[in-house]
């Protein structure tokens, strides 16, 4: 399946590439062409790491931009995106996904191995819910409140059957059967988007740090965004959180917002990155959103999921230098943009954000 899929990315990057090659041409008088088509001059490799969430929008990313630069390989490894950071402090990586921005300390302490000096881009490139998926047979769909998840997870609920799920669900058949809750075992945004959304939204009931570490003892860790998913889909009973765009066909809660349960959608959780606001006290090139789940509005999906591209503003090496600057720039393009969507199904940035994005990314050269 994933083969295809990046068959098919690479077959409609290629046809997209010829026209555009085509498009800077001038008719002549018999409808012909007076320039030659041009042609990509980039060559050379990037290796990075990062967020498993990112896997199908790097997908469709990396497949356009070496459909439109042949000689350049983009090497992006799903580690998770605790350990795409710790390789691009030690220098291991030309660039990350993450699915958070590096914190103020982490910031204020400095030593990017990857980078001559300590100003890092980061900007905000994929958005995307993070959905709460489950395992029960004959079951769907699930109505859950933010007290009803935090108590599942949280270990204070564990059976499918309890009169909390009961009381959201009159219509569904609950089984007398355990519940399994899942967890990341990997330092991962995801995880630490999910524990916010907890924190924020039954503080009375999880009442643990917000964190990119599980931070209870017990429950099933699985490794990576795809280890979680294999983990519910293989156990009946089983719940957990994912990148809405790994999850398949396994079950769907729907999410209690101001009185009504809103499925997970790209368009939702949109609304609610789009009511966040930047961070204060960051760089130029240092894009990160403060998005506060409690203040989803009516109609937002409060799980979302800001995941970033984090780079050096001067690199050692020019051609990493114009390699990342030229990457970064098609991811955030529309046509990036919407390719990722095609294959990931998250929403794609603003124009409005763009404008920021673009401007961080001009910020890359050599040190």
């Amino acid at each position: 399946m994933k083969i295809s899929r990046i068959a098919r990315i690479s077959a409609i990057g290629a046809v997209a590439a010829l026209a555009l090659a085509g498009c800077a041409a001038n008719e002549d008088g018999a409808g012909g062409s007076s320039e030659e088509p041009t042609t990509s001059t980039l060559s050379g490799t990037l290796d990075a790491t990062g967020a498993s969430s990112q896997t199908a929008a790097q997908e469709a990313w990396v497949a356009g931009f070496q459909t439109a630069n042949p000689d350049v390989t983009i090497n992006y490894e799903p580690t998770g995106s605790g350990t795409g950071r710790e390789n691009f402090l030690e220098g291991g990586s030309n660039f990350i996904g993450s699915d958070r921005a590096f914190n103020a300390d982490e910031i204020a302490a400095g030593g990017f191995g990857a980078c001559t000096t300590d100003d890092i881009v980061e900007i905000p490139v994929y958005i995307s819910p993070v959905a709460v998926a489950f395992n029960l047979e004959g079951v769907d769909t699930l109505n859950l409140d933010a007290a009803t998840i935090a108590s599942i997870f949280a270990g204070t609920i564990t059976n499918w059957n309890d009169s909390a799920i009961a009381t959201l669900n009159p219509d569904a058949t609950l089984p007398d059967l355990a519940i399994s809750p899942v967890h990341r075992s990997d330092p991962s945004g995801t995880q630490e988007t999910f524990t916010n959304y907890l924190a924020a939204t039954a503080p009375e009931i999880w009442t643990y740090e917000v964190s990119d570490e599980w931070p209870i003892e017990g429950g099933e860790a699985a490794q990576g965004t795809s280890g979680v998913v294999q983990a519910i889909t293989a156990g009946n009973g089983a719940i957990g959180f994912a990148d809405a765009s790994q999850v398949g066909d396994l079950g769907q809660v729907h999410v209690g917002v101001g009185g009504e349960y809103v499925p997970y959608s790209a368009e939702a959780a949109s609304q609610l990155v789009e009511g966040a606001s930047l961070e204060d006290g960051r760089g130029e090139g240092d894009l990160a959103f403060d998005v506060d789940p409690a203040a989803a509005a009516d109609g937002a999906y409060p799980i979302a999921l800001v995941s970033y591209l984090i780079g050096c503003e001067q690199y050692e090496d020019a051609n990493v230098a114009e390699l990342v600057k030229e990457y970064f720039t098609y991811v955030a393009s529309a046509e990036g943009q919407d390719a990722a969507a095609e294959n990931a199904g998250n929403a794609p940035i603003s124009d409005g954000l763009r404008e920021k994005v673009n401007a961080a990314i001009d910020l890359i050269q050599v040190g």
